[in-house]
């Protein structure tokens, strides 16, 4: 990802989740309105659900959906009200798993993000959908 890119994105996101996001380690590798993937190491899971604890893989997946819908809402509109709806499948146990955010609806008030959370062996461990409401500043 371009250095001023990333800066830009961490600007815009990292005052709501910047902490957390440092915290769990995830690593943004690319941001478009598009589409978002990102990595986040798993060392240690012994939770028989999903990533790390109960709510890591659903934290990852609400981050970079929020993400994709603060530049798809751009400098004249701003992302908020988020739900998501997310489903683990198997859990992470080593290693890092990626997640990709794929926009599957973009309107003038809601962006929908399809995310898929896969591990080292790109078995997927947990999809999700996250829908942000968007308003205009």
């Amino acid at each position: 990802m371009d250095p001023e890119e990333l800066e830009r994105l961490t600007r815009v996101f990292g005052e709501a989740h910047g902490d957390l996001t440092k915290r769990m380690g995830i690593e943004i590798l690319a941001a478009s309105a598009e589409r978002v993937v990102a990595t986040m190491p798993v060392e240690g899971n012994t939770q028989p659900y999903g990533v790390l604890h109960g709510g890591a893989s659903c934290v990852l997946a609400e981050t970079i959906g929020s993400i994709g819908a603060a530049l798809h809402a751009g400098p004249e509109r701003i992302a908020m009200g988020i739900d998501i709806n997310a489903t683990h499948h198997w859990p992470a146990t080593e290693g890092l798993v990626t997640a990709v955010a794929t926009r599957a609806h973009a309107g003038r008030t809601l962006a929908t993000y399809e995310v898929v959370i896969r591990d080292d062996q790109d078995q997927r461990i947990c999809t999700a959908r996250i829908t942000c409401m968007l308003r205009d500043r």
